[in-house]
């Protein structure tokens, strides 16, 4: 996974303040660990990339054999080990990633998560490449990803105009289907395609692909 190192400042910067963001859908987030969870086996291996503050590592790893995650960010990885730590979770590794790779030999993973991670990269073929190679034959990558061509138009002018402004990171603008043909691209078969919110229109689309 290839990622420049603005956005590992970018992160480092505003790691305090994303670990104090709440999840604005809990309800869509219960839905996608509860199907998560059906994916996942008691004997895997799971690597999660760009695990963010370590939420999702820290529900998930308990139910498996072992769960490594990791993120470029420094700050964010730290305040992870912090959080684990003030919980007594001793289920999950947080590593940083080096050079934009976990730092994990490859072959290695039942499973690799990616959740609300690859419209924030620079290289998507780079970061799926990479999940690629850290599975086992026949292995699963599981991905719930923001697909902002689905939004608003008016997000394209205004996300821009904020990351001059150094207050957001670098961002990437696809549909659902696209990702799915990125993703096969990679190697890849697509088994699922799911979206797992309610109410108003869902542009965060789960995929599972072997």
């Amino acid at each position: 996974m290839i990622n420049t190192l603005d956005d590992a400042r970018f992160w480092n910067r505003v790691a305090r303040k994303c670990a104090t963001d709440t999840i604005k859908n809990m309800a869509a987030y219960d839905r996608t660990m509860a199907r998560t969870w059906q994916l996942l086996r008691q004997f895997d291996t799971v690597m999660e990339i760009g695990c963010g503050t370590g939420t999702t590592a820290a529900k998930l790893a308990p139910g498996v054999s072992r769960l490594t995650a990791s993120n470029i960010s420094s700050e964010i990885i730290a305040i992870t080990r912090e959080k684990t730590e003030a919980q007594s979770c001793r289920d999950v590794e947080f590593r940083i990633e080096s050079n934009g790779h976990p730092d994990d030999p490859g072959g290695v993973h039942d499973t690799v998560l990616a959740f609300n991670l690859l419209h924030l990269v620079p290289d998507r073929t780079a970061t799926l490449a990479e999940a690629h190679r850290l599975l086992r034959p026949g292995g699963l990558f599981i991905s719930k990803t923001p697909c902002l061509s689905e939004m608003n138009p008016l997000i394209r002018v205004a996300l821009p105009v904020t990351r001059l402004l150094g207050k957001a990171p670098n961002v990437s603008f696809f549909a659902a289907a696209e990702r799915a043909t990125e993703i096969a691209r990679a190697g890849f078969t697509v088994e699922a395609r799911e979206r797992q919110e309610t109410g108003s229109k869902d542009i965060r689309i789960f995929i599972v692909a072997r």
